[in-house]
């Protein structure tokens, strides 16, 4: 895209990307599905959840368009979508600032968050805005050494989820700002939950790196897709879609559960559509509309679970 005769509104608004934010929405679909399955939905909890969750991804958005463009990630080669930063269209320091302002405001979002969860969620709010930091900076960049994959999957995904569950457990069944992890607070049902939001959110990332992977090369950016190559980076994105689509048979096979958690299965012939892309596909032409799409695959398959969980149709 040229930067030429984009507005700073319009440049803001492209730094902060707004098209990543299914990733902060989906867990809290699913935790707030599965929370009133079980009796402990919390419509405040779970509020302040999706907005400290959206304002920790903003945040590391920026983040990764400051980072990658000091480290010289970022260059005139580049197929992906357009950085304020590389692109001079704000100032590096601005969006420095403009990424601990952000960070900021989802700390303070997150005290009332601490309130509701107590020490748990101070530790788990703490860690989330020091990764998302270190995902591109740092003096060890996580996604310059191969580890983003697993932070998208463990902070986006895992993470997420029980934690949104958890806030809102934690406000119905136990005393404000807890030490310990109060009883029925953490199910298992909310890790399994988890997992199709993690590696769907983890495969928007491999959906980039397969496409960045020629320039991450040259940078010395050691995606996986650098490291292993696009055959392992496209069996990654298949094994993780096979995962997301076997934890609803999981529930499905449960007595506490209906038929129709198996509602994200009717995503499967978007999701193998997308797949194609990606098995096939190197260019940006081809994988930009893809990484877009895995994007809106996320926030389908996670609203049709939350109904699932919540609205139980028996067997």
């Amino acid at each position: 895209m040229s930067t030429q005769n984009i507005s700073r509104t319009r440049a803001w608004v492209i730094a902060a990307r707004p098209q990543t934010l299914p990733a902060a929405a989906a867990p809290v679909f699913v935790g707030a599905g599965l929370a009133f399955h079980d009796g402990v939905f919390a419509a405040v909890p779970a509020l302040a959840a999706f907005v400290g969750a959206a304002l920790i991804q903003i945040g590391t958005n920026f983040a990764n368009d400051y980072y990658d463009a000091i480290q010289g990630a970022d260059t005139e080669n580049r197929e992906g979508f357009t950085r304020v930063t590389a692109g001079g269209l704000i100032d590096p320091a601005e969006v420095k600032r403009a990424m601990y302002l952000t960070f900021a405001a989802a700390v303070l979002v997150g005290t009332y968050l601490v309130y509701v969860g107590g020490v748990p969620i101070l530790v788990v709010g703490l860690l989330s805005v020091a990764s998302g930091i270190a995902y591109t900076g740092g003096p060890y960049p996580l996604g310059y050494h191969g580890l983003g994959d697993v932070f998208v999957f463990v902070f986006f995904g895992v993470v997420a989820v029980t934690g949104t569950y958890y806030v809102q457990a934690a406000s119905v069944l136990a005393a404000p700002f807890t030490v310990g992890v109060p009883p029925n607070t953490f199910p298992l049902a909310a890790v399994v939950a988890s997992l199709p939001v993690a590696a769907i959110s983890t495969n928007i990332l491999v959906v980039n790196n397969v496409r960045d992977r020629d320039e991450d090369a040259t940078t010395g950016k050691r995606t996986l897709a650098v490291r292993f190559g696009y055959g392992f980076a496209r069996a990654e994105f298949v094994g993780l879609s096979a995962l997301a689509y076997l934890v609803p048979l999981w529930f499905v096979a449960r007595p506490d559960y209906g038929v129709s958690v198996l509602l994200p299965l009717l995503t499967l012939p978007y999701a193998a559509s997308v797949a194609r892309t990606v098995r096939t596909e190197t260019s940006g032409e081809a994988l930009n509309p893809a990484l877009e799409r895995t994007g809106k695959l996320l926030a389908l398959y996670a609203a049709l679970f939350a109904v699932g969980l919540a609205v139980e149709l028996p067997v």
